[in-house]
């Protein structure tokens, strides 16, 4: 077959592949279509504000909340910085720059400190929260996503999502004391309180791999039929489960941490990317890069799915403040400028 007889065949079947795409989207896509406000209420959600936010129209990534300070940090990924949103002041409070593209965020009150992840500089950058100020940065391997933080060790572990490995950092000295490799690109990463283990999802391996905080070392590898690319996932305390969502086939597991089996599954909105959960309702969202919020109900053994909506273009991350049930959208581009969205639960309604 000649060259030009190929790439004609091939744009054909890109065409019709396009169509078929469209069409499926068309009809399968929760409706755009319906006012905002119906919308957000199929997943038990009312608009409270929408609030200007300092920098470009460009991509936000993960949040993290400090409930005792009452403060929001946001990832303003495409700006470089960490917006710090005072909950109860409902007001943007400090905008710190110099942060080559933070992805993942986390507060730790007890060291009055924020960790943030720079994947274009590749470091994780310390926040004195006081002062909202960078007072260190620390080296990591490649592109740090998420991060988790245990509390007895008093140390980091940051997903190094091309480095296939979790940096290790020593809160105290502010220094890499290990990285693990867990032979895979490495998605989110998490604390569970319970079991006082930190937990990694393994994308390329379809993984859920266990490490022990103290020693170090791996301590089980557990696979997730059917959740392709295992990215963000959110531990539930109290019932012990671990949400997981595939960001390659837009599905999620529920993941029983004790018994180490999957309890439930099912379809999320196309590129699930943060979750988020609120414990005093019990209601688990899961934001996704398509715009699409889904929105469950947590329960002992499992979940019961409340809805699914398009909530807005780059809807993909997502907190919730457990004390007043805020819900908090940072949204890349509403007429031109970034806004936080804030929402709140509607409690008995889905």
């Amino acid at each position: 077959m000649s060259e030009v007889n190929f790439l004609r065949r091939w744009s054909i079947i890109a065409v019709c592949f396009v169509a078929v795409f469209s069409a499926v989207v068309f009809f399968y896509t929760p409706s755009q279509h319906e006012p905002f406000e119906k919308r957000a209420a199929k997943i038990g959600l009312k608009f409270v504000k929408d609030i200007p936010l300092p920098g470009g129209a460009s991509r936000f990534d993960y949040q993290s909340i400090d409930e005792a300070n009452r403060r929001l940090y946001i990832s303003h990924m495409g700006a470089s910085a960490v917006v710090v949103f005072g909950i109860d002041a409902n007001k943007v409070v400090a905008n710190i720059g110099g942060v080559p593209r933070p992805t993942g965020v986390l507060v730790v009150p007890d060291l009055n400190r924020v960790f943030v992840s720079a994947s274009a500089g590749d470091k994780v950058y310390l926040i004195d929260a006081a002062a909202n100020k960078i007072i260190a940065s620390v080296p990591t391997k490649s592109f740090p996503d998420g991060i988790a933080y245990d509390p007895k060790s008093k140390r980091a572990f940051v997903s190094d999502e091309s480095g296939r490995a979790v940096t290790v950092i020593d809160a105290t000295t502010d220094r890499v004391i290990s990285n693990i490799e867990l032979g895979g690109e490495v998605g989110n990463t998490h604390y569970d309180p319970a079991s006082k283990l930190i937990y990694s999802a393994v994308q390329t391996r379809g993984e859920l791999v266990a490490l022990n905080p103290q020693t170090l070392k791996i301590i089980g590898r557990y696979n997730l039929p059917g959740c392709k690319g295992p990215h963000g996932f959110y531990i539930v305390e109290e019932t012990h489960d671990a949400f997981i969502t595939g960001e390659d086939n837009a599905t999620y597991v529920v993941f029983d941490l004790t018994s180490h089996k999957i309890i439930a599954h099912g379809k999320v909105g196309s590129g699930p990317d943060v979750l988020a959960y609120d414990r005093m309702a019990h209601r688990l969202f899961v934001a996704s890069e398509s715009g699409i919020v889904s929105a469950f109900e947590v329960h002992t053994g499992g979940v019961r799915k409340i809805g699914e909506v398009f909530f807005a273009s780059h809807a993909h991350s997502v907190s919730v403040d457990d004390t007043t049930g805020l819900v908090f959208f940072p949204l890349q581009n509403v007429d031109g400028r970034p806004i936080l969205r804030v929402m709140k639960i509607v409690v008995g309604k889905s």
